[in-house]
């Protein structure tokens, strides 16, 4: 979580920085969303930029597909999933030559 300084400036979380590939001297532009902030980064994307309509159209369809899935039921407390966090990243892990938790030799188990 990011803090506003006496100055009103905000740090980038690495991770984000990274992600998005924003770096020292970066301009980003602060965008209002309704009752949220939305930051970009000031360059112009490598994708041309949708119009609104076709945005909402794309969301619609998306809607439908999420509207169309089996509902989930929770699984009881104390009751297992039935997976790991380490199960769910494992090709991950091993695609960039990280070993899965249980593997580490100093992780616990």
């Amino acid at each position: 979580m990011a803090k506003v300084t006496s100055k009103l400036q905000v740090t980038i979380p690495k991770t984000v920085a990274e992600a998005y590939g924003i770096k020292p001297g970066t301009e980003v532009r602060w965008i209002p969303a309704g009752e949220a902030i939305r930051v970009e980064p000031a360059k112009s994307s490598s994708q041309p930029k949708l119009s609104m309509e076709r945005r909402l159209v794309l969301f619609d369809r998306m809607t439908k597909r999420i509207e169309k899935l089996p509902p989930v039921k929770p699984a009881a407390p104390g009751e297992g999933r039935g997976w790991t966090r380490d199960d769910l990243y494992a090709d991950r892990m091993e695609k960039h030559g990280r070993p899965r938790r249980h593997e580490h030799p100093r992780l616990p188990r």
